[in-house]
């Protein structure tokens, strides 16, 4: 079970979309480029460099579902998509 905070952040207009921008051209979504972020000031904290390996991708083209268990978005839409539990 995919257990996560769902929090409201307030940032200034230019950084949210320079944000967002980046996050676009890297075909990745806000959240995951904010989540990268916040590992990467927390591990910076802590003396580490022990950066979370990445989740791998399971799948087959052929299967009902190829998705990045990183993107949070995809993995939601992939739970939802047979409709409420």
């Amino acid at each position: 079970m995919l257990i996560c905070m769902r929090t409201t952040i307030n940032l200034p207009d230019g950084l949210a979309a320079e944000a967002k921008a980046r996050a676009a051209a890297e075909r990745r979504t806000f959240t995951s480029l904010v989540e990268e972020g916040l590992r990467a000031v927390l591990a910076r904290e802590r003396g580490t460099d022990d950066d979370l390996e990445p989740l791998p991708t399971f799948g087959d083209a052929g299967d009902r579902f190829l998705i990045d268990p990183a993107d949070r978005e995809a993995l939601w839409a992939a739970l939802d998509a047979d409709g409420a539990r």
